[in-house]
């Protein structure tokens, strides 16, 4: 089957951040000269001959197959996140969960197990408590990244964390997970969709696969749907014959240029939404209507010191604790003008949601609170506008819910 591993040109190698979301992966349309990556809409590729459809199935000649497989557009960007996380490889998804699904299913089996680590979205969360025992994997919960060695055995086969996770912040020591996982053989999974590669580069702290909701910040503006993993030769090969050949969950290639449009500004957008963020936190923090604020850029937060380390700074989502509970955060919510009610994260709009009716609804509410994910739990995405617009908008409706 086709890869797409491509080293980074020599001239971007040492290159800023900025400079490979512009240009990494990407290069003037050799037949036109568009610098702008051109859509290739096509399922099928045409061969010269039968000899040479033989030899590219085969794996003998270079070149396209089929667009479930790969695609020049889906490529593109999947060398420009394979550049940005200091991947070998990328693999373009459907969706987020696509792509946490098919590296799942790449390296575990029946009779496995895989720990994961602390809160996880409601999608992912699902995912370990339901679907994986229904194919004879066992999930293991581990509270904090110290027990992982008491959660492994002899049928563990990997370790799953999320950081920032979603919706209550944590914070998971990369480093850590690596220094625990590797000498036990163990395959770590890091879905680092709310920190992005300009904020943390896990596989540089030693983790192994990288997997994303590419539909949050990488693209960015709220109008494509997709995900990606980034890993290793052999991790990646495995995920992209699980995902591909296998589940068929593939990236469009219209899907693929907006996320390419989105990358380019990534570095420019993770800025913004950080300084409303971190503006936002400090305002919340002495108000009265709050009860907590879970953001890793303050000192309280109990993962900060682990933030400064391996953060470059601490991201556009916070989630506050209402005093009032439930219904606090629904009249705080719908008081709202300009911050937008709404799930998703990682927007040029500001948006926010309540986890225990929506993205989190599904957990088993044990679980749920166990997590963090109470009745007065607010996330905010924090997008791009003037920050003291945003601070006004907010403490507004605060105000409203006191």
């Amino acid at each position: 089957m086709l890869t797409h591993t491509r080293p980074i040109p020599g001239n971007l190698a040492s290159c800023g951040i900025r400079t490979l979301a512009v240009h990494a992966g990407q290069h003037p349309d050799p037949g036109s000269g568009a610098i702008a990556t051109p859509v290739v809409s096509t399922s099928s590729f045409a061969f010269d001959d039968f000899d040479a459809g033989a030899a590219r199935f085969a794996g003998a000649e270079p070149g396209y197959l089929y667009s479930r497989f790969a695609n020049p557009t889906v490529a593109v960007f999947e060398r420009k996140m394979a550049a940005l996380e200091g991947g070998d490889q990328a693999i373009a998804f459907s969706s987020g969960m696509a792509a946490i699904c098919a590296t799942l299913l790449a390296v575990l089996k029946a009779g496995d197990e895989v720990v994961y680590v602390g809160t996880l979205y409601g999608g992912t969360d699902g995912v370990m408590r339901q679907m994986l025992p229904r194919l004879g994997i066992r999930a293991v919960h581990a509270s904090a990244v110290e027990d992982i060695p008491g959660c492994v055995n002899e049928r563990t086969r990997a370790v799953y964390v999320e950081t920032p996770s979603n919706p209550t912040l944590g914070i998971c020591d990369l480093a850590k997970v690596a220094a625990l996982t590797k000498p036990r053989g163990l395959i770590s999974i890091a879905d680092n969709t709310f920190a992005t590669p300009v904020l943390t580069r896990p596989i540089g702290l030693g983790i192994d696969v990288v997997v994303h909701s590419a539909t949050k910040y990488i693209g960015g503006h709220g109008d494509a749907t997709g995900g990606v993993a980034v890993a290793g030769l052999s991790h990646a090969n495995a995920i992209r014959k699980t995902g591909m050949k296998e589940l068929g969950g593939c990236m469009s290639p219209h899907d693929a240029a907006l996320f390419i449009r989105g990358l380019k500004t990534l570095p420019l957008r993770m800025a913004a939404s950080c300084d409303n963020a971190q503006m936002i936190a400090e305002a919340l923090r002495r108000h009265p209507a709050v009860a907590k604020v879970h953001y890793p850029g303050l000192p309280e937060h109990p993962g900060h010191d682990i933030a400064v380390r391996q953060m470059r700074r601490f991201g556009g989502i916070l989630s506050l604790e209402l005093a009032g509970g439930q219904p606090a955060a629904r009249v705080f919510l719908d008081k709202l003008k300009l911050v937008t009610q709404a799930v998703s994260v990682g927007d040029t709009d500001s948006l926010a949601c309540h986890p225990a009716s929506t993205t989190h609804s599904a957990v088993d509410p044990a679980a749920r609170l166990a997590g963090g994910v109470t009745p007065g739990l607010v996330r905010m995405s924090l997008g791009i506008e003037d920050g003291d617009d945003l601070q006004r908008d907010v403490i507004a409706a605060l105000e409203d819910a006191s």
